[in-house]
């Protein structure tokens, strides 16, 4: 599987705003950050979770020993443009700490059981999976 290709076709049928093949619309994200080393803006479709008010990303990676791309771009650059829900704006993305990450990822691991497996392959590379809040910008 091609996954910069899957990547492309996504984010086409999210942008066309119809069904996107295999996946829940609604549960889909588009994150763009700024490249750490080329300073060209990168984008990526991600599954998104509603907390609340609160749209929160996770960088699993799929429990792979270091963090995607797109989190290390976003850590040295934390300005996003996010395209969720039918809308867009401009915005930060701020990593969770202490009991507010404790408490979702709880909450995430409820709703999506496979991201008990994405930790513990992470643990076992000693890499703790970020989870990001995406806030809109005032």
């Amino acid at each position: 599987m091609d996954v910069q290709e899957t990547n492309r076709r996504v984010i086409r049928q999210f942008r066309a705003g119809g069904e996107v093949d295999g996946m829940h619309r609604e549960r889909l994200v588009l994150l763009t950050t700024t490249g750490r080393r080329t300073g060209e803006p990168r984008t990526v479709p991600m599954m998104v979770h509603h907390d609340g008010d609160r749209l929160l990303v996770v960088a699993s990676n799929v429990g792979a020993p270091k963090h995607p791309d797109w989190y290390l771009n976003l850590v040295d650059d934390p300005r996003v443009k996010v395209e969720a829900d039918g809308r867009e704006f401009e915005g930060e993305a701020l990593p969770l700490l202490g009991a507010d990450y404790v408490r979702a990822w709880a909450e995430l691991e409820r709703h999506y059981p496979f991201l008990a497996e994405h930790r513990e392959k992470a643990r076992q590379a000693r890499r703790v999976i970020p989870i990001v809040e995406l806030s809109e910008e005032d």
